[in-house]
């Protein structure tokens, strides 16, 4: 456990990152779930890694493979996985101009993923979006977008100063109220 941050007075940012989400208790991102024995089940990371059933893969991966399709200009996909659930793996793409997503292209997509990569990493369902969140550095955002579609609030995933484009954050926030 680190014991502060650097140039943080105050300690906020590293209250924030560690105690904001348990008041008291620190927290380092692994799922974890007490059960009724007083034991513990550690299902793993809570960051974007995906672990879909037993398999780990770094999304760029997924990245490198959807993106060089020409009709796909950025693309985003987050494992909502959560305390053993089973997974549930969207990937929302931006298309280039004169693109739209059909079924066919969402096969194709598909396809793509299930023999340059794994089958086990072909998403749930495929959408459009308008624009991918990022931040002032141009990293995508899947940790925020993962924790609003399983419930947090907008105003706490993510600090609008610290994105270059804070209003795509509201279209997320619609798509998780639709899917509810």
């Amino acid at each position: 456990m680190p014991l502060f941050f650097w140039n943080d007075p105050g300690n906020k940012r590293y209250l924030d990152s560690y105690f904001d989400h348990y008041p008291g208790l620190w927290r380092h991102g692994d799922w974890i779930k007490i059960t009724p024995r007083g034991g513990a089940i550690i299902y793993g990371r809570s960051d974007a890694t995906i672990n879909r059933y037993g398999i780990r893969m770094g999304t760029a991966e997924i990245y490198r493979v959807v993106e060089e399709l020409p009709e796909v200009l950025d693309s985003m996909v987050v494992d909502l996985e959560y305390l053993g659930r089973e997974s549930y793996m969207p990937l929302f793409v931006v298309l280039r101009e004169g693109h739209s997503l059909d079924d066919k292209l969402k096969q194709y997509l598909c396809d793509k993923i299930r023999t340059r990569l794994s089958a086990r990493h072909v998403p749930n369902e495929v959408f459009a979006a308008p624009e991918i969140p990022r931040t002032l550095t141009g990293k995508k955002m899947e940790l925020p977008i993962k924790k609003l579609l399983l419930g947090a609030q907008i105003d706490k995933i993510a600090n609008p100063d610290a994105m270059s484009n804070p209003g795509s954050l509201q279209w997320y926030a619609d798509f998780a109220k639709r899917r509810g």
